[in-house]
């Protein structure tokens, strides 16, 4: 187990004791830190059922550790078509809860790199789950690492599938062992790119904590948005319902750059409406998409879309 401290602030360079899998990301020297991510059954980010987690020293993959994990909840058609992970998959695989001490003997007091904060928020989220303490680490997002490093992509595209096309990096997606090195490999990547080591981008990452070792609980914070200005959708009041496949936050975010305010409920401003895929394989209508109707009933010009027409409209 390598030390966060030193990873952080060592000012020793150290050679590369292997080469990884795309030789073109390697930079002259990189920092010690762990990759992680986690594929969930549904959209509660609780919902845990693969793990993965790769570690990565002197800019290659050192170790790497990969489980299936018992959600104890119900697997979401739309969620199984993306990962494949299904409740058969998982029969027999620990609990969360008997994970746990694993988990933080691998990532306690290190710096631990997700792409986006999905990840972290499904981790702490999964915790709370059992009455269990937040892991002890420094978390960094290598996807707002990405947005600061690439120009290309710093307002759209940054997902982790576009980023590593842009570094040339080749990975089974949706495999949480697999998404886990790719995010690490992004971080190499970036630091080759950049020229600096994990400190500054630390320091100029807005979507990390200014202060390393807390972990606030950033999913409990509603999804409302501020729209881009400029967006081609300026002026729209878009509202979501039911499960997504795209994590709320990140649908939240998507919205508000293509300029639609974004809220939590539908009302007399509400222009647009997206639904959830599994509010249409239910069959059955959420509340707001009820709401929706009545107020449409009565004149009001509110779009009802497809989560698949989203994800067009946002380049998702």
């Amino acid at each position: 187990m390598f030390r966060f401290f030193e990873a952080l602030f060592s000012k020793n360079t150290r050679a590369s004791i292997a080469p990884i899998q795309q030789p073109c990301l390697v930079p002259p020297t990189a920092p010690d830190f762990v990759a992680l991510d986690v594929e969930t059954a549904n959209s509660d980010r609780a919902s845990i059922c693969q793990i993965g987690i790769a570690q990565f020293r002197n800019s290659a993959v050192v170790d790497e550790w990969k489980t299936y994990v018992d959600p104890q909840d119900h697997f979401d058609k739309g969620f199984v078509a993306i990962h494949g992970i299904t409740e058969a998959t998982v029969k027999g695989a620990p609990r969360f809860d008997a994970l746990v001490d694993k988990i933080q003997r691998i990532i306690g007091g290190n710096i631990v790199v997700t792409h986006t904060e999905f990840d972290r928020d499904a981790l702490n989220q999964a915790a709370d789950k059992y009455g269990l303490p937040q892991f002890n680490c420094a978390w960094l997002d290598s996807a707002s690492v990405a947005r600061r490093t690439w120009k290309e992509i710093s307002i759209r595209g940054y997902g982790l599938a576009e980023v590593c096309k842009i570094v040339g990096y080749k990975f089974h997606h949706h495999d949480a062992l697999e998404d886990a090195k790719a995010a690490g490999q992004i971080m190499l990547a970036a630091i080759n790119k950049s020229g600096l080591d994990l400190e500054p981008l630390f320091r100029n990452t807005s979507d990390c904590f200014e202060n390393y070792f807390s972990t606030p609980p950033s999913y409990a914070r509603r999804i409302a948005r501020h729209g881009a200005a400029k967006g081609k959708l300026a002026g729209e009041v878009l509202v979501f319902t039911g499960e997504l496949t795209i994590p709320r936050r990140e649908a939240a975010n998507r919205a508000a750059e293509i300029g639609c305010e974004v809220a939590n409920s539908v009302n007399q401003r509400t222009t647009i409406l997206v639904m959830g895929e599994s509010v249409l394989s239910d069959n059955q209508k959420s509340y707001k998409q009820r709401k929706a109707e009545t107020l449409i009933a009565k004149g009001q010009n509110i779009r009802i879309m497809q989560e698949s027409d989203f994800r067009q409209l946002v380049n998702y």
